[in-house]
């Protein structure tokens, strides 16, 4: 199976890597959407996110670019891991937080702009 790609279930493995994809949950377990009070509490509630094993998205950048099998894998797995991550964050705003937010397209600067914003503004 070297230098192929094969998509088993909810994961996409090569011969040295495997990648596992989010699997699907409940729409009851999303937070309450955030209108710009109570940051905190609304971002602890999306801890869903780390249960759909795309928390480390918001820590991690985008793989740095490659010919090899593994790295257009590696590049396809963050890119689609981002999108999800994106979207599920920006689904959790209001529409109003949404249609400032929305133009930010990396889960992980959008993440770290809310939490400028309005970590900052909760403690004040």
């Amino acid at each position: 199976m070297s230098n192929e790609i094969q998509k088993v279930g909810h994961s996409v493995k090569t011969s040295a890597h495997a990648v596992m994809l989010p699997s699907s949950h409940n729409q009851a377990e999303k937070p309450e959407k955030f209108y710009g009070m109570d940051f905190k509490r609304w971002q602890q509630k999306m801890f869903y996110i780390t249960t759909l094993n795309l928390a480390h998205i918001l820590k991690a950048d985008l793989p740095a670019p490659g010919d090899t099998l593994e790295t257009v894998v590696a590049s396809n797995a963050w890119n689609q891991f981002d999108f999800l991550c994106r979207n599920y964050i920006l689904t959790g705003l209001s529409d109003a937080l949404y249609n400032v937010y929305s133009p930010i397209n990396i889960a992980k600067a959008l993440w770290e702009s809310l939490d400028k914003k309005y970590h900052i503004e909760d403690t004040g």
